[in-house]
């Protein structure tokens, strides 16, 4: 008798499957990109074959672009989890930024990811069915904080959420991405323990004065 495909145990047992292989595949393509990632050597570390890789997946491109979305969607849920409605609005942009900052230096590979996927032009990620809903998390969680604090008169009136996206973005980024480049160059370890609180009461000082400047000055 066959197998039935809505059996839970048979279920759960897929979904294993399928993580076990993008957590494998997130290696292997933050590592060695996408041209240069090999499906074989995804399959052979992992419980399954080649044949069940494209099962899941489709191809190679199908394979890649669904590690792109776990990654976004990573950063994005952790956005929708934060409660930053009852805090004051400073304190919450600080809050944002904060958690951008700490995913991202507990996640090099999705900077990696995300360095590899701008090389191609983002030719793999437009291809995403939820590519627009990507997007939506971040800005409505941040619209929010900045509605409030400009009702408030606390921040300045012409802010504009993805710019303040981008401001943390870059600098959490920059951090991660540039760490090996900077060092050689300046000899400072950009992720060096001692000097980690520092750097994330500088994201949220920077992202703050620049939100409060000009803030009941004629």
């Amino acid at each position: 008798m066959a197998a039935d495909p809505s059996d839970p145990v048979r279920q759960r047992d897929a979904e294993r499957t399928r993580a076990e292989i993008l957590d494998v595949a997130t290696s292997e393509f933050a590592e060695q990109g996408y041209a240069g990632a090999r499906v074989d050597e995804i399959a052979a570390s992992t419980r399954t074959t080649k044949r069940m890789l494209y099962y899941y997946f489709g191809s190679k491109q199908g394979l890649y672009v669904a590690v792109l979305e776990r990654a976004y969607v990573g950063i994005r849920a952790l956005e929708q989890t934060l409660a930053v409605d009852d805090l004051p609005p400073a304190r919450a942009v600080r809050a944002l930024a904060e958690l951008t900052f700490d995913h991202h230096e507990s996640h090099p590979e999705f900077i990696r990811l995300v360095g590899i996927e701008n090389i191609h032009h983002a030719e793999h990620l437009r291809t995403s069915p939820i590519l627009p809903g990507l997007a939506n998390p971040a800005v409505d969680v941040l619209g929010r904080i900045l509605e409030r604090g400009v009702a408030a008169g606390l921040f300045r009136d012409d802010v504009d959420a993805l710019d303040v996206h981008m401001m943390i973005s870059a600098f959490c980024v920059f951090r991660t991405a540039n760490r090996h480049t900077f060092q050689a160059i300046f000899e400072r370890d950009l992720l060096d323990a001692g000097r980690r609180e520092h750097y994330r009461r500088m994201l949220g000082d920077l992202v703050v004065e620049y939100l409060t400047a000009h803030v009941g000055r004629a």
